[in-house]
């Protein structure tokens, strides 16, 4: 009997895949921890709670922050997610060098209508294990808040569930009152 083992990928691979187009515009697909995923589709729901945070987190956050919408974020050594919101450290040039990573994130988002599950254990694994200190998953069917704060080596020692009635603040900016109702359209 033959058995397989499961290759995962560099950033640098996933880069080079792009670059000679193995990987193109129309691959709905992001790298998280070395394994190149499709993208679930857009329905309107996530499609508009996207829409209200961005507009939303904007106005909150204006002239602080640079708040990105579907673009990747670079997590060494094997991750490059598209999180649905990223706010991040302004950059004079847009980023044109490279993503943010790390130490420019201020927060990450996700909206979930179908991905609940994947959102609050994959992807939370992976930016825990990025260190990212801030990381949000918007309920919408539920119209809750997964709030995962404390990262840990493949998890968050805080994780807690908000309903549309409570109000939170971001690690970086504590004093900016987020209502959570605001993020549902």
């Amino acid at each position: 009997m033959t058995t397989t083992g499961l290759h995962l990928w560099t950033i640098d691979d996933y880069h080079r895949m792009i670059e000679a187009e193995i990987l193109t515009t129309e691959d709905k697909v992001e790298l998280l921890e070395g394994q190149i995923l499709e993208m679930s589709p857009q329905q309107p729901p996530h499609a508009a709670t996207t829409q209200r945070t961005w507009k939303y987190l904007s106005r909150l956050l204006a002239n602080r922050v640079d708040i990105r919408v579907q673009l990747p974020v670079t997590l060494p050594p094997n991750s490059e997610p598209e999180p649905d919101i990223a706010v991040v450290r302004f950059d004079s040039r847009e980023y044109l060098d490279g993503h943010p990573t790390t130490d420019d994130i201020f927060l990450l988002v996700e909206v979930a209508d179908r991905t609940l599950n994947r959102d609050c254990k994959q992807k939370a694994r992976t930016y825990a294990k990025a260190k990212i200190a801030d990381y949000w998953v918007l309920d919408v069917n539920m119209r809750q808040v997964y709030v995962f704060r404390e990262p840990t080596d493949n998890s968050y020692a805080q994780e807690i569930t908000l309903d549309e009635n409570a109000t939170l603040s971001l690690v970086a900016f504590p004093e900016v009152e987020v209502r959570v109702k605001e993020l549902f359209p």
